[in-house]
């Protein structure tokens, strides 16, 4: 297997440019006949899509903290690495600052995959400071490969100047010098960037992103520094890679297909790719629907799959389509399995409350009003133990995920499970969360099936049972 270029594009801090830059270094890279194999670290839903909007691909999550150190390196190898050969680069979006986040930082995503780091620097407001700000961030940690700087949003060409001399002495290469450019944005909400399925860029947007960057960065040393890397490890990742591909997928099941409906419209959107992957890998067959859209759900269903997203937003119109509403209900009644994370977990329940306190009517199979905070209520990641089974599995069983919402169950009486509905999952620190009523489950707390590949396969199985 050849080497395979890749890199990591780090930030000094969230918001100092660097989703922006690293969409601008792959539109550049494809204009310039590369396909770019696009990755993030960390547990994000929306720096994925706009990845996919750049590169026409999927782009897939690298969180060791959810995932764990095993899945992260076999999906990178099998994304990545096993395309080897064609002409083609990984570009890896860091997550915040560069270390933050400890062994979830990309820092250590760095170290664990041999990517050399570029580090986006936001000078606005700072000259000659910047060289002691890189070289922190370059000995900090010595196992660590800062291999080359980037400076965003500077101001005139005496600001580069300035910085320019004054990095000089540390050598590690500079790539390049950002101008601020306000005319290329892309517009935010209260859980992030606006998705890249709304195509917050345009084809013009994009074309004068990528410009912007082939003009302003030496794209000839980017590759340079990505090759490089690549055959200093490529021996390393080739054979880990091999290994990993071998193995079995001890989770594909020839038992035949279950259709499971996918929520999938502008309401509900989040999902981690490897999850419908591993559902496909179990023996589903996932088709979409709208909740917004369509009256009805598809036909001969054994399943139904509702993700996070956005019900805030559309909820008038999810509480006009009572047909829907209504049949998503009767599916749960009848004992499908039905399974739904955050925004799906508030589409479920009674009753959704916005921030000017109009409420509208959801699905009503769990007894609870989702009400809208203007501040973020929970954030983090989460270690679950499930006190009794469920669709995902037996009683015990540990489920790893991330939580990140602005609504919450209206009144705290409410966070006592009424009868028929239980609270089946310990949180790794303290509470409950996990609603089940019928065969139905749903929670605030999206989870990634890396660290319990029985989930997905349980799921479908318990979608056979249905059927049967």
């Amino acid at each position: 297997m050849n080497p395979a270029p890749a890199l990591l594009i780090a930030g000094t801090h969230s918001g100092c440019g660097k989703t922006t830059l690293t969409l601008g270094v792959m539109a550049a890279l494809r204009q310039r006949g590369l396909q770019v194999r696009p990755f993030k670290c960390g547990p994000d839903f929306i720096d994925p899509t706009l990845h996919e909007m750049v590169c026409g691909q999927l782009s897939r999550n690298l969180d060791l903290r959810m995932c764990g150190e095993d899945f992260v390196r076999s999906c990178f190898n099998r994304h990545h690495l096993s395309a080897a050969g064609q002409p083609g680069i990984a570009v890896v979006e860091g997550v915040m600052g560069l270390f933050d986040g400890a062994e979830g930082s990309a820092a250590h995503l760095a170290k664990i995959l041999g990517l050399p780091v570029l580090l986006v620097v936001d000078v606005r407001s700072a000259a000659e400071s910047i060289a002691a700000v890189v070289k922190g961030f370059a000995t900090l940690d010595p196992e660590l490969t800062l291999a080359g700087v980037i400076c965003n949003r500077v101001g005139s060409a005496r600001h580069a100047e300035l910085i320019r001399a004054a990095l000089a002495p540390l050598g590690i290469p500079l790539l390049g010098f950002l101008p601020r450019e306000e005319t290329i944005a892309i517009p935010s909400r209260h859980l992030g960037l606006h998705m890249g399925t709304e195509h917050p860029l345009d084809q013009t947007g994009l074309i004068k992103l990528a410009n912007l960057v082939e003009t302003h960065l030496d794209l000839d040393r980017l590759l340079q520094i990505a090759n490089q890397a690549a055959k200093q490890t490529g021996q390393k990742q080739s054979s880990s890679a091999g290994t990993r591909e071998s193995a079995p997928n001890h989770f594909h099941s020839s038992a035949g297909t279950v259709r499971i409906a996918l929520a999938q419209d502008a309401a509900f959107l989040f999902y981690y790719a490897d999850n419908l992957d591993m559902l496909k890998e179990a023996g589903a067959e996932l088709v979409p629907f709208s909740p917004i859209a369509d009256t009805n759900l598809p036909d001969n269903l054994q399943g139904l799959y509702l993700g996070g997203g956005y019900p805030e937003l559309y909820a008038q119109q999810l509480a006009a389509n009572s047909t829907m509403r209504k049949a998503i209900r009767r599916f749960s009644e009848a004992g499908g399995p039905v399974y739904a994370e955050c925004g799906g977990f508030m589409y479920l329940c009674k009753s959704l409350r916005d921030l000017n306190d109009n409420e509208f009517s959801m699905c009503g199979i769990f007894p609870f009003t989702c009400a809208m905070g203007r501040r973020l209520q929970r954030l983090g990641y989460r270690r679950l133990q499930q006190s009794q089974s469920s669709l995902l599995g037996p009683a015990g069983s540990t489920f790893y995920g991330h939580e990140f919402h602005y609504s919450s169950l209206a009144a705290p009486s409410q966070n006592t499970p009424p009868p028929k509905t239980a609270c089946i999952w310990q949180v790794d620190g303290g509470g409950m969360e996990g609603y089940q009523r019928n065969h139905t489950l749903a929670g605030y707390i999206h989870l990634h099936w890396g660290r319990s590949p029985q989930a997905p396969a349980a799921f479908v199985q318990a979608c056979r049972t249905f059927a049967s």
